[in-house]
C-alpha cells in the first residue's frame, strides 16, 4: 500500500490551515513555552531549558478541527491558542479535569531522595504546581483554561497577566506572520505556513527575553541545545526574517569552537537545574562520557560543524553586510582552515576520519565524503568573500584551495556510468557508489562542473524521486535520501542499518528543499514535487507540522523540526518560478 492509497487524515484548507475530523497531536513551540497538545483532552507542558513540568487533562474539544502553527480552531468556539510575548496559552471551550506533575524533566533525568517533592496549591480560579526544575500556573476563566509555565512560579504567574483576548490576538498575528505565500494553492500555502513556523519557532528565549539559541526541533530540547548543522539550514529564512537572531546564533556557536578548530555537533544551553542533571548523567553513563567530552558539548568533534560555522558567518555577512561580525570571529576561521588543511591529502581534499560524526551520524564513512567536501568548498568561497578586506592572505589561500578542490573532486568521485558522484571513497579504495542526496552540497556550492551538476539532477529524478523509481517497493511516497541502500552493513548502525530508514533512504524535507532549489536556480522543472510531496505525506498521516524525516515502513521522526522549514523558504524565494498550482 502506498501513501497515495491511504485515506487522508488531514487535508489543506483554502485558508492555509489543515483540516481534520480526527484529534491529532499538535506540537507547540513558542519562544519559551513548549507542549504536546491532543484536543481530545491531554496536554504535556514544558519550558525551554527547563524540561517537562506537568500533564493536564481537560474536557475534549469538538471536531471538526483546523490546525495551524501553535493553533487549533475547533467547533463550538473551542480552540488552542499560544502567546508569543510570554510562556502562556489558552484552551477555549474546556474545563480542567486533572493536573499532574512530571516525575522527571527528561528521559535521562533521575531525581533522587534529596529532590524536593512537587508542591501544589489552589486559590480561587488559580492552581499552581512547583517542581525543583520548573513550575506551572493555571487559571480556569469560565470556559477558558489558561496555562502558563516557567523556570519558577514567579515566571509562570507573571505570564498569567495576559488576557485571553491578548493570547488569541498574539496567536493569530503569529499565524499571519507565517502565511508568506497566501496566493498559493492550499497545499503549497499550508506547507509554507508550517515550514515558516518551524523556522520561526526555533528561535528560543531565555527567561530575561534574550536570545537562547535555535532549537533543532521539539524533540531536541532536553537538554536544551543548539546545533551548528541543523541551525545552518534552519536559519536560511531567518537571514531576512530575523537577522539579529542569526547574529546571536553565530555568537553562541563561537563559544564551542576550540583553539584547534574543532567543534561539537551542538552546544548545550540548558538552565541551571537541567544542566546539573545532564552533567551527572553525562559523567556517569557509558558511552555518553566518551561522546560528550566537555560539559558544554553535545557530541564532541563533529567533522561538519566547523564548516557550518564558516558558512553561517558567510551567509550572514553576505545578507546583512555586517563584516564586523566576521572580524569578531576571524581567529576561529583561521583555526578551522588550518585544521582541514592538516586533514587533507596531496590532492588538497580533507579526509574524514573513520567515525560517524557528521550529518549521517548512523553511518561510518571515511576518507573522501562528497557531503563534507561540498561544505569545504562552500566555506572556502565564504572566506574569499569575507576575507578580501579582513585577511587578504587567508582569502588568497582559500581561493587557491577551492580551485584545487573543485578539480580534484570531479576526478576522485564522479561516476560517469551512474550519472552522479559517489557518496564516499575510503582510503582503502572502497567506494560507496549509490546516490546520496546529501552529495548535493557539491551542487549548492558549485563544487563540481555545470555539466555534472545537470546530469546529477536528471539522475535524481529517476533514482531518488519515488514516483519514478519502480525498483523501490513503496510506490510514490517522497524523495529518497539515498538509493540503493548501503552496500556494507558494517558501515551503518542503529536506525540507518535498515533499508529505507533514516540515512538509508528516508525522505528528509530539508534535503528536499536543497534539491528543489538546485532545480529552480538552474531553471529546471519539477521542483514542486520535492517541495510538497513530503507535506502531502504529513497530511495524509495526521502529522500536524514539519517533520524531521519519514518513510512508509518506519513512520516519522520528530515533529516541528527547524531545518524542515527550508522547503517553505525555497518556495517563497522562488515564488515566480516554483509554480503555485499543481503540476499535474
Amino acid at each position: 500500500m502506498t501513501y497515495t492509497e491511504h485515506g487522508n487524515v488531514m487535508w489543506p484548507l483554502a485558508s492555509g490551515l489543515a483540516g481534520t475530523d480526527t484529534p491529532v497531536l499538535l506540537p507547540i513551540m513558542a519562544p519559551r513555552l513548549q507542549a504536546d497538545c491532543e484536543p481530545d483532552g491531554r496536554i504535556t507542558v514544558s519550558v525551554w531549558g527547563v524540561g517537562a513540568i506537568a500533564t493536564l487533562s481537560f474536557t475534549p474539544l469538538s471536531a471538526p478541527y483546523a490546525y495551524g502553527p501553535n493553533l487549533i480552531e475547533a467547533a463550538q468556539g473551542g480552540g488552542v491558542y499560544v502567546a508569543q510575548s510570554a510562556p502562556v496559552m489558552v484552551i477555549r471551550g474546556t474545563q480542567l479535569q486533572r493536573l499532574a506533575a512530571k516525575t522527571k524533566a527528561a528521559w535521562w533525568h533521575t531525581p533522587d531522595a534529596n529532590t524536593p517533592k512537587p508542591k501544589s496549591s489552589r486559590r480561587g480560579i488559580r492552581r499552581t504546581l512547583v517542581l525543583e526544575w520548573g513550575a506551572v500556573a493555571i487559571e480556569q476563566r469560565g470556559d477558558d483554561l489558561v496555562i502558563a509555565g516557567g523556570t519558577d512560579l514567579d515566571e509562570a504567574v507573571a505570564a498569567l497577566s495576559l488576557s485571553v483576548e491578548a493570547i488569541v490576538a498574539e496567536a493569530k498575528a503569529y499565524l499571519a506572520k507565517c502565511d508568506r505565500l497566501p496566493e498559493a494553492d492550499p497545499l503549497m500555502r499550508s506547507m509554507v505556513i508550517q515550514g515558516t513556523h518551524a523556522a520561526l519557532s526555533s528561535m528560543r528565549q531565555a527567561r530575561d527575553g534574550s536570545f537562547a539559541g535555535l532549537a533543532a526541533g521539539q524533540g531536541y530540547s532536553s537538554p536544551a541545545r543548539t546545533y551548528y548543522r541543523d541551525g545552518y539550514w534552519t536559519l536560511q529564512p531567518l537571514l531576512t526574517l530575523a537577522p539579529q537572531a542569526v547574529r546571536d546564533q553565530i555568537r553562541l556557536l563561537a563559544k564551542g569552537i576550540q583553539p584547534d578548530g574543532e567543534a561539537p555537533s551542538a552546544i548545550i544551553l540548558s538552565g541551571p537545574a537541567q544542566s546539573a542533571a545532564w552533567d551527572i548523567f553525562r559523567r556517569t553513563t557509558h558511552p555518553y562520557v566518551l561522546e560528550h567530552a566537555r560539559p558544554q558539548d553535545w557530541w564532541s568533534d563533529h567533522f561538519d560543524s566547523p564548516l557550518f560555522f564558516i558558512l553561517t558567518l558567510g551567509d550572514y555577512v553576505r545578507t546583512t553586510g555586517d563584516s564586523e561580525e566576521a572580524r569578531l570571529h576571524w581567529t576561529h576561521v583561521q583555526a578551522i582552515v588550518k585544521r582541514y588543511v592538516a586533514a587533507s591529502g596531496p590532492d588538497g581534499l580533507p579526509r574524514k576520519p573513520d567515525h560517524d560524526r557528521d550529518w549521517a551520524d548512523n553511518v561510518f564513512r571515511e576518507g573522501l565524503v562528497s557531503y563534507n567536501l561540498g561544505l569545504w568548498v562552500g566555506a572556502l568561497d565564504a572566506i574569499v568573500a569575507m576575507g578580501a578586506t579582513i585577511d587578504p592572505d587567508l582569502a588568497k589561500q582559500a581561493g587557491d584551495l577551492a580551485r584545487t578542490a573543485r578539480s580534484a573532486i570531479d576526478a576522485a568521485l564522479w561516476q560517469p556510468e551512474l550519472g552522479h558522484v559517489a557518496e564516499y571513497r575510503n582510503t582503502d579504495g572502497f567506494v560507496e557508489d549509490h546516490f546520496a542526496l546529501d552529495s548535493l552540497t557539491l551542487l549548492r556550492y558549485d563544487a563540481i562542473s555545470k555539466d555534472h551538476a545537470l546530469t546529477t539532477l536528471e539522475t535524481a529524478t529517476t533514482k531518488l524521486e519515488s514516483r519514478n523509481n519502480t525498483i523501490q517497493p513503496y510506490g510514490d511516497w517522497g524523495v529518497l535520501c539515498a538509493f540503493p541502500p548501503y552496500k556494507k552493513p558494517a558501515h551503518t548502525r542503529a536506525k540507518s542499518a535498515f533499508a529505507f530508514r533514516y540515512h538509508n533512504g528516508s525522505d528528509w524535507p530539508y534535503w528536499d528543499g536543497v534539491y528543489a532549489e538546485e532545480r529552480l536556480r538552474r531553471g529546471l522543472p519539477g521542483a514542486r514535487y520535492a517541495l510538497t510531496r513530503w507535506w502531502q505525506a504529513c497530511l495524509s498521516s495526521g502529522w500536524a507540522g514539519a517533520i524531521e524525516y519519514y518513510s512508509p515502513p518506519f513512520g516519522r521522526g520528530s515533529l516541528l523540526q527547524g531545518w524542515s522549514g527550508l522547503p517553505a523558504d525555497v518556495a517563497v524565494r522562488y515564488r515566480d518560478a516554483v509554480g503555485l498550482a499543481d503540476e499535474g
